[in-house]
């Protein structure tokens, strides 16, 4: 029984075009190796689940959970992070390409700059490998800071606007233990009109990278 299978997103620049901020280096094997081997892994504990279920063994699909859970979690963060991510010569990577969202968060943390105050200070917080999201909650449309440890993802409801990943993956080759560097330099590649569509526009819309990935 054949079940989904998910594809490796073209990125929408090149490997070098976020330098200096993020080297070619990382995003080479961020992209070609880390992303993809959490898609072969999906894809196989997906089939794995499908076929179980198709001979009437729910124990042995059960038994994918884990893997469906953690490989689809870094399939979902990784692609929406490529596509909330652009070259700081960019016009998306200025903060006026999201007014709508930029008159939110300064509502909701007093200005832009105390807005990257927490959340960086959210970023660094983490313990181990895990992300940081800006969210838009689903009920009161509210934003929010959360974390996120290892591959859990923004799948429940809230809208992801936009994420950091704070794996050593993302950052060490380049910057070693200063993650405080990275976490700094990260907002210089910020793609802000895709976090203002994701943050004005439906839930689902946010998410539509992976349907177009299959």
């Amino acid at each position: 029984m054949a079940g989904p299978t998910y594809k490796l997103p073209k990125l929408p620049y090149a490997y070098d075009a976020l330098e200096p901020s993020i080297s070619k280096q990382i995003m080479e094997l961020h992209h070609s190796k880390h992303h993809q081997t959490y898609i072969t892994n999906l894809n196989k504990a997906l089939e794995t689940s499908a076929t179980a279920l198709s001979q009437g063994k729910l124990q042995d699909s059960a038994a994918q959970l884990s893997a469906i859970r953690f490989n689809g979690g870094g399939h979902i963060n990784h692609s929406l992070f490529w596509e909330n991510l652009a070259p700081s010569s960019s016009p998306d990577a200025k903060s006026d390409a999201a007014p709508k969202l930029l008159a939110a968060i300064t509502s909701t943390w007093g200005s832009l700059d105390k807005f990257k105050e927490v959340f960086a200070a959210a970023l660094l917080g983490i313990q181990g490998s895990g992300w940081g999201w800006l969210v838009k909650e689903a009920v009161t449309g509210q934003l929010r800071i959360v974390t996120l440890a290892n591959q859990e993802a923004v799948v429940v409801g809230d809208t992801p606007i936009f994420g950091v990943d704070m794996w050593e993956h993302a950052y060490y080759l380049q910057y070693l233990n200063g993650k405080a560097a990275y976490v700094e330099n990260i907002w210089k590649v910020i793609n802000w009109k895709t976090a203002e569509a994701r943050y004005t526009g439906a839930r689902e819309d946010a998410f539509k990278v992976l349907k177009a990935n299959m």
